[in-house]
């Protein structure tokens, strides 16, 4: 018998770290959570302030303390300055989505409303589709697609999150 407890997701993790720009780095990380059985959910890669190094943003989900261990592991590696686990903490976080739904002229009205209510914003109009473009937290654009999906979604892309630990805490 299942419960309901047993059949709730695990909450997802929000992982930054700070690597040097070196060739297998992404490869090295991505198999210490694959050695765990553990899916990366999301993973951005950008240049960081310091010449050489980049910020990776990653999101998983799973056991608080099989995470802990993870991130242990990661900062073992050579190329990883630091690895953080930032649930829990006052962050900022923030993704984006372009959005492209398939409407009719008398659908156009109603979802134009939709992005404008989720501070989205139109970047092409065709005779039969927009795309929005949409930024925020992963719950808003969650309702947002959640919306939508009364009318065909034809395709979605996802940034991914980004954090910055918020005051003077490095991320």
């Amino acid at each position: 018998m299942t419960t309901a407890a047993s059949v709730i997701a695990p909450p997802f993790h929000t992982i930054s770290l700070l690597v040097r720009n070196q060739p297998g780095v992404l490869t090295r990380i991505s198999l210490v959570f694959s050695r765990r059985g553990y899916n990366i959910e999301s993973l951005v890669v950008s240049p960081s302030r310091q010449e050489g190094f980049s910020r990776m943003t990653i999101t998983s989900s799973g056991r608080p303390e099989v995470l802990e261990q993870i991130i242990k592991q990661l900062e073992k590696l050579i190329d990883v300055v630091h690895a953080i686990d930032h649930t829990g903490q006052p962050v900022i976080d923030t993704e984006i989505a372009l959005i492209k739904v398939k409407i009719t002229l008398d659908e156009r009205t109603a979802v134009l409303q939709m992005a404008e209510h989720y501070h989205g914003k139109v970047v092409d109009y065709a005779p039969e589709s927009i795309v929005i473009r949409i930024a925020g937290t992963s719950d808003k654009l969650n309702a947002l697609v959640d919306l939508l999906r009364q009318y065909e979604i034809i395709e979605l892309v996802r940034s991914g999150k980004i954090v910055m630990a918020r005051g003077l805490e490095e991320t």
